[in-house]
């Protein structure tokens, strides 16, 4: 078992409520928050207590067939300022990490918006020696995260 923190911060060209609309809103949220493979569902209650399910199957470059799985739960809302919520990651009903995720929203020049993402992660399950495991999530909470300005524009 390992623990991490990181945090990422971005900068948008929208106000704090259009930018809380991309977690609220299932349809604008959808085009920014995706399982990666096909065959995607999604169930998403965004209320304190509410919380997502979505899942997925990955064909990895060998071949393989992995089932992806990731749960969340809703712990605090203010609208237009802040979201908390804990999520799993499952791969193959095993259960990888755990997360505590923390995304405030802020003023910042020129009429934008900050984002912060901070995420505080236990891995449970290894990926090889683990190395790769940091580097391999926050690489795709950014890659997440750079799906939003598209979900602003619609």
């Amino acid at each position: 078992m390992r623990h991490e923190t990181f945090s990422i911060t971005r900068d948008f060209d929208a106000n704090r409520a259009d930018l809380f609309a991309v977690f609220a809103d299932d349809r604008l949220r959808r085009q920014w928050f995706r399982m990666p493979g096909t065959g995607s569902v999604y169930d998403h209650d965004f209320r304190i207590g509410g919380g997502e399910e979505a899942s997925s199957t990955f064909v990895m470059l060998d071949g393989q067939a992995e089932k992806l799985r990731n749960r969340s739960r809703y712990l605090d809302i203010i609208p237009d300022r802040r979201i908390v919520f804990v999520y799993e990651a499952i791969v193959d009903d095993a259960t990888r990490w755990a997360s505590l995720v923390t995304v405030t929203l802020a003023d910042a020049e020129m009429g934008r918006s900050r984002l912060t993402w901070t995420e505080q992660v236990t891995f449970l399950k290894r990926t090889g020696d683990g190395s790769a495991d940091l580097p391999h999530l926050r690489t795709g909470t950014t890659l997440r995260l750079n799906g939003i300005p598209g979900a602003l524009k619609t």
